[in-house]
């Protein structure tokens, strides 16, 4: 078995911190065996180099090594991609294609960001770690596959799983050994090994000295929280290696290439709210219900105006009611006889030769007593003819005593044929 010194070397890694020997230690142990392995850690730490250590020292290391992200796969052929497809299963399927699990049969394949792999994928894959068997989108060909999952995630997946983005089953039969990277923040002293490690590199691309750091820069390297971990300091040394002309690099010129933190970076922004948030929201939605609360009130004395005294009445003796309810500016008219949800009816106790235009929705059969078998239809049609005879057909004085407007009772008598 080879020792942790001997696969960093290997491998280039660089450090010395306690935790990062002891990731190395368990990949180096758990290699031998298939058992599955599932690799933490935030985003830029390394997680990519785990799998590659396990599979090289695995009986597996003459099979094929497939390094899958998951999330940069689209959900729509995320399932061709891992497990094939037969030709014609879907649009654009000319043509049988193996998928990843069919060719690293023997060996093993790294599924980096796991985490977002979706529902329907995910039970296909804990199919795979059950018994090695998958099925090809548009098949119903069950295939075996002999293959070694290492998969990688930073997601923290105890809340992907209690919000049902991630499969409880599935988690721990990747988790048999879970392996853990430790962040750059917590493994201070390698920091300036691996910004030397990057400069020395740059120097030898871009044929260039190597960039020194200053007593006072390794301190403010060790005291930086470096969010994006390994990738961000590498991205930084690169920075710094190509524009800086002056190769003796202080303090002072690294904190300018140093994005201050909580500014420049995307900000965090947690889901939960505090109380006096929730309070306002109560105090918007309980001025909602009253407004509209007065609104219907409003309505209801409208309607029981209408229905007293009719709408030529409350027109003249309430108009401010009418424009609040209708929206209406001081000097608009207001055409009841317009509105859809007016129609002809007689009010209540009056004789059937007065008639007044009121609102049928809503009145009740307490208010309004009209024969079963009488239609509403036939009942207009009753009191315009009426009104034509007493009137002697003069259609201006006919829609007058109706309380409508002569455009409309043309319109009926038009609709009715009369």
């Amino acid at each position: 078995m080879e020792s942790v010194q001997a696969i960093k070397q290997r491998f280039e890694i660089i450090g010395n911190d306690p935790k990062l020997n002891r990731a190395i230690e368990k990949a180096i142990q758990v290699a031998p065996t298939d058992i599955s392995v599932l690799v933490v850690g935030e985003s830029g730490v390394g997680k990519e180099s785990i799998p590659k250590i396990i599979h090289s020292l695995s009986h597996r290391k003459h099979g094929k090594y497939i390094a899958v992200n998951c999330g940069a796969i689209p959900e729509g052929t995320i399932d061709s991609e891992l497990f094939g497809h037969e030709k014609g299963a879907f649009t654009g399927a000319t043509s049988t294609r193996e998928g990843y699990f069919e060719v690293a049969d023997g060996g093993t394949i790294f599924l980096d960001e796991v985490g977002e792999l979706p529902l329907t994928t995910q039970v296909r894959l804990l199919r795979v770690l059950e018994n090695g068997e998958f099925i090809k989108v548009g098949s119903s060909q069950v295939q075996k596959t002999n293959v070694r999952i290492v998969a990688a995630t930073n997601v923290n997946m105890f809340d992907a799983i209690q919000k049902g983005k991630f499969r409880e089953d599935l988690f721990y039969r990747l988790s048999t050994v879970d392996i853990m990277l430790p962040p750059l923040r917590e493994r201070k002293d390698d920091i300036h090994l691996l910004f030397r490690k990057f400069a020395s590199d740059f120097a030898h691309k871009y044929k260039m000295p190597p960039i020194r750091i200053a007593d006072n820069a390794v301190e403010t390297l060790q005291k930086y929280r470096w969010s994006g971990n390994i990738r961000q300091l590498r991205n930084v040394a690169e920075q710094i290696s190509v524009l800086e002309t002056n190769r003796e690099i202080s303090a002072q010129t690294l904190i300018s290439y140093l994005p201050a933190e909580g500014s420049s970076l995307p900000s965090v922004i947690s889901n939960s709210k505090s109380e006096s948030d929730f309070s306002n929201e109560r105090e918007i939605l309980y001025k909602v219900l009253f407004d509209m609360k007065s609104d219907l009130n409003d309505l209801k004395k409208l309607t029981l105006e209408l229905m007293q005294n009719g709408a030529s009445k409350v027109r003249e003796t309430n108009p401010n009611l009418i424009r609040k309810i209708y929206g209406q500016n001081n000097d608009s008219e207001i055409d009841f006889e317009e509105d859809p949800e007016m129609s002809f009816i007689p009010a209540k106790n009056q004789q059937t030769d007065d008639y007044r235009r009121e609102p049928a929705n809503y009145l009740d059969a307490e208010t309004v007593e009209v024969e079963e078998t009488l239609r509403l239809e036939q009942k207009e049609i009753e009191m315009i003819k009426k009104s034509l005879e007493k009137n002697k057909g003069k259609r201006k004085a006919a829609a007058d005593e109706l309380g409508i407007s002569e455009r409309t009772l043309y319109r009926k008598i038009k609709q009715f044929d009369l």
